[in-house]
């Protein structure tokens, strides 16, 4: 839709659009070195529309090698500092040296401190136990039992925080990889945005269709990034939620065996507390999962319809007869 207010003749109209649009067409024609093939989809024919910056991914590069992107890109953010993103590329190393060194090393640290902190209890329970065995009277029986019980139920308590911290360990290790897996198709994406940039309305049936396959529907649009986001959402999600299946699980058992024992106990309450805990954990994440499928339908949807919204014939600015300049706004749908 397009209105020229202070013009109120439409063939006028017409005729001083027509006008413009002739001399730049002659303009471009006299200048051969600043003109591109007008008959390529989403271009104006005019160099100097259609070289005007977009978005981030245009900025002006001579490192523009696809073999060295993806090379580089393999180190947390090279891809990015090869293409002069320094800003995006110094937050994915941040993120990924930060995930790195807790997976690796403070997830060890906690680990062998467990260790440590479990092992005066364990040695208790081997004391208690031969204590128990080598009894002559029963007098003493119920206290060293005791004993040996208190101290068993804080051994399983350092076990339970073992297992938990390699649950988040695994998970972490995936967010970690989804981290990376993300940044290698962002670094492609930057590329490819330089090398094919393109206004060309997508189709929004298309872009459903391919969407169906996860990831696919935001490349077809040339979104590479968006699709690396969404892999690293659904690898994370997805890991989290079998490691928090595990803990259910493991939880569960620990459930029936203290049920045997006794139902009453602080032990029983804290195991349950914690198998719906994690229960709680899964299906979050599995909605999650859902959610961000769906999300990613739709925003390949929206991509589509909005394909050739940074076109720069959607916005002119003409003069009108009153001294002055009108501008022109059209929006197709």
């Amino acid at each position: 839709m397009s209105w020229f207010k202070p013009i109120r003749s439409r063939s006028l109209r017409a005729g001083v659009l027509a006008l413009l649009l002739l001399v730049a067409g002659v303009f471009a024609a006299e200048s051969p070195q600043d003109s591109v093939n007008p008959m390529q989809k989403g271009v104006t024919g005019i160099r100097a529309i259609d070289t005007l910056k977009v978005n981030e991914w245009d900025i002006p590069t001579e490192r523009n090698s696809l073999p060295l992107t993806m090379l580089l890109s393999i180190l947390p953010g090279g891809g990015h500092y090869y293409t002069e993103h320094y800003v995006r590329g110094g937050f994915i190393t941040a993120i990924e040296l930060a995930l790195f060194y807790e997976v690796v090393y403070n997830k060890d640290f906690q680990y062998r401190r467990v260790l440590e902190q479990a092992e005066p209890f364990r040695d208790s329970v081997s004391f208690y136990t031969r204590k128990i065995m080598g009894l002559q009277s029963r007098d003493s029986l119920e206290y060293y039992q005791k004993r040996r019980t208190d101290n068993i139920n804080r051994l399983r308590a350092y076990s339970d925080k073992k297992m938990e911290q390699e649950d988040l360990r695994k998970a972490e290790t995936a967010w970690l990889y989804g981290l990376q897996l993300y940044s290698m198709f962002d670094a492609f994406g930057i590329w490819y945005k330089n090398n094919y940039r393109s206004n060309e309305l997508r189709s929004m049936k298309s872009a459903a269709l391919w969407a169906i396959i996860p990831g696919f529907g935001q490349m077809y649009n040339g979104e590479f990034g968006k699709a690396g986001l969404l892999y690293m959402g659904l690898m994370g999600a997805s890991v989290s939620v079998w490691t928090s299946q595990n803990m259910v699980e493991y939880y569960l058992d620990r459930k029936h065996m203290q049920a045997g024992e006794s139902t009453t106990s602080e032990d029983y309450e804290r195991v349950v507390e914690r198998v719906t805990y994690y229960r709680k954990n899964r299906n979050q994440y599995i909605w999650a999962s859902a959610l961000l499928y769906l999300y990613s339908i739709g925003d390949a949807v929206v991509d589509a319809l909005l394909s050739d919204f940074d076109n720069p014939l959607h916005l002119a600015l003409l003069p009108n007869f009153n001294g002055g300049a009108q501008a022109l706004f059209t929006f197709d749908f």
